[in-house]
């Protein structure tokens, strides 16, 4: 229960509790609920001051600031989820699931719904992208070609949800409909998104490895045209286990 300070009969405000007060009691809390239950928890855990360090969960936390209706609401999750008050967070086809501690001693089940990428967008991103084998080479560099970028982030078919495919629900009793539980959870995936990529295809509900397999066999058809010799075949394989081990990918099944 959150403390509360009496100024009257009639007035009680919340007690004022520091960050280092409030960081304690949710660990304090979390202990617990690991001693209660057999949960298998995975916590967001923010590492210095930024949430997201990547250009999948920079994007992420810019394309939910873009929005209007969103800008002047998320940023009530910042603080939690920076203060590791994101206990729990998981990613699956066209959903993510949270819990996030609040005042109380049992964290807050937050449901987030994600329309999963329709087919037009997708036959459009692997169109666009399936001829630009530079620009998956320079990925494989650790940097985001700017083309990869304005493809992957486009209004129009890009893979980050606009408002109207996100739906939300918290079992918090602030009527809002973006309460700071659910803020802390669309943070959250920005910083999960740093960890494994791959989940923001998972949650829209694409394959990645369709777009990889496109772009290799665009550059091989193009290398056939060419007659460049046998040793492209070999050359081909090692870039795509790059690719594969960067996103977790088994190119063998």
């Amino acid at each position: 229960m959150a403390r509360y300070k009496k100024y009257s009969d009639y007035e009680r405000y919340p007690q004022y509790e520091s960050v280092a007060e409030k960081k304690a009691k949710v660990q304090k809390n979390l202990n617990k609920l690991k001693a209660k239950t057999a949960l298998e928890l995975n916590p967001i855990v923010i590492e210095g001051r930024t949430i997201s360090n990547s250009w999948w969960g920079k994007s992420w936390c810019k394309n939910l600031e873009r929005y209007s209706d969103y800008s002047n609401r998320i940023g009530r999750g910042r603080c939690y989820v920076k203060n590791g008050f994101v206990v729990d967070l998981t990613i699956s086809e066209g959903k993510i699931e949270s819990l996030v501690m609040g005042s109380g001693a049992k964290p807050y089940k937050c449901v987030i719904n994600i329309s999963t990428l329709s087919g037009s967008a997708w036959k459009t991103i692997k169109e666009k992208i399936g001829s630009k084998f530079d620009s998956i080479q320079v990925l494989l560099a650790g940097k985001f070609p700017t083309d990869l970028q304005d493809i992957l982030s486009s209004l129009d078919y890009g893979f980050f949800p606009k408002p109207k495919e996100i739906k939300m629900d918290c079992s918090c009793p602030d009527w809002a409909t973006m309460c700071k539980h659910i803020a802390a959870t669309l943070y959250g995936v920005g910083a999960r998104l740093d960890e494994s990529p791959e989940l923001i295809f998972t949650l829209r509900g694409v394959d990645m490895k369709e777009l990889i397999d496109k772009t290799i066999k665009s550059h091989t058809d193009s290398l056939i045209k060419r007659a460049i010799n046998i040793k492209s075949s070999r050359i081909m394989k090692v870039e795509e286990q790059s690719l594969g081990k960067l996103f977790n990918i088994d190119f063998k099944s």
